[in-house]
């Protein structure tokens, strides 16, 4: 009988694993020449759509501080993709060598030890895939996984998944069912919280004071489970090299019985996050489209986008009453 052969690797796949073998600081310093020359490009899709965001976020900023927190951002942003493929293309041990801080691990190791289980929220913010080796060292996790499109990147972050204490399971029914078991059993799961749901699975909340599709996958698993809820963030330290860790509560709403109350204190959690370190948030994704009235905030005029973001909060405030203080 002939066996089959192992899949070939591709070209993409032998350029990630030679991209993993580079000194992190060379990564780093590649993507930021990177995003200093797209930066030079006055039409630039990347650098447009995160000043768009930052427009809607931070209306305060004047047109040159939004200009500079937008090519921080995105010199940001493309470490962190570089410092991706470095961090699935090592062992674990390298992602333990290089985190230099840890703050509020005692929340951590006080949530799994009460058995309550645990949802670990992790927002677009910083280079969060380091966290996953370090937090292997205490627990098991359930993840959710979905299957890029492209099969090489694919198959090169599942090799790295596949040297962690983690079990991966589908975006659908049944892998909410899966997380909700280990919850019930007193497991651990992690969800990243700012994607744009299925209308399905979602309700409109402020982010930046700006009303947008949200998913209501944490805020039901807690209500159902009333598990503990925590916020990861990872933060680059230039100076040391490394990264420091941000373990820190979610406030005690996001268990309550209403819903909207529940989606609110999220949203209002990851925003909280996000105003301390703007330019660590990925602000690349066109988060404020998931809105029926800005469909088209990306591609007009930052008087037309003012306009229609006025009108997108002056419709959403007039259907909700309620919204977790700001205290």
């Amino acid at each position: 009988m002939v066996q089959d052969k192992p899949p070939a690797v591709s070209g993409l796949g032998r350029t990630l694993a030679i991209i993993s073998k580079l000194p992190l600081a060379l990564l780093q310093w590649l993507a930021r020449l990177a995003a200093a020359l797209l930066g030079s490009l006055p039409a630039a899709k990347a650098f447009k759509t995160v000043n768009r965001n930052l427009q809607i976020a931070f209306p305060g900023l004047s047109a040159e501080q939004r200009h500079q927190l937008t090519r921080k951002s995105v010199a940001a942003q493309f470490q962190s993709s570089l410092e991706f493929v470095k961090i699935w293309g090592n062992p674990p041990q390298f992602s333990l060598d290089h985190i230099c801080h840890v703050e509020g691990q005692q929340l951590l190791t006080h949530a799994i030890a009460s058995k309550k289980g645990l949802i670990l929220v992790l927002p677009h913010f910083g280079s969060w895939e380091i966290m996953n080796a370090w937090l292997n060292q205490f627990t098991e996790m359930v993840i959710m996984y979905k299957p890029g499109q492209n099969q090489a990147l694919d198959q090169f972050v599942l090799k790295a998944r596949s040297r962690l204490r983690a079990t991966l399971v589908p975006t659908d029914e049944n892998g909410v069912r899966q997380i909700f078991r280990a919850l019930k059993q007193g497991g651990v799961t992690v969800i990243l919280p700012d994607h744009t749901p299925k209308a399905s699975g979602g309700l409109y909340s402020p982010f930046f004071g700006c009303p947008v599709l949200t998913t209501t996958l944490v805020s039901r698993l807690a209500q159902k489970t009333q598990c503990e809820v925590l916020q990861l963030s990872c933060i680059r330290q230039p100076d040391h090299g490394g990264f420091s860790l941000l373990i820190e509560p979610v406030d005690s709403r996001i268990r309550s019985p209403d819903l909207q109350t529940s989606v609110d204190t999220l949203n209002h959690s990851i925003e909280q996050l996000v105003r301390r370190y703007p330019k660590h948030y990925h602000w690349s994704y066109k988060r404020f489209k998931a809105n029926p009235l800005l469909k088209n905030v990306y591609y007009v005029t930052d008087e037309q986008a003012a306009l229609e973001v006025a009108k997108a909060q002056q419709v959403f405030t007039s259907k909700v009453d309620a919204y977790p203080s700001q205290d």
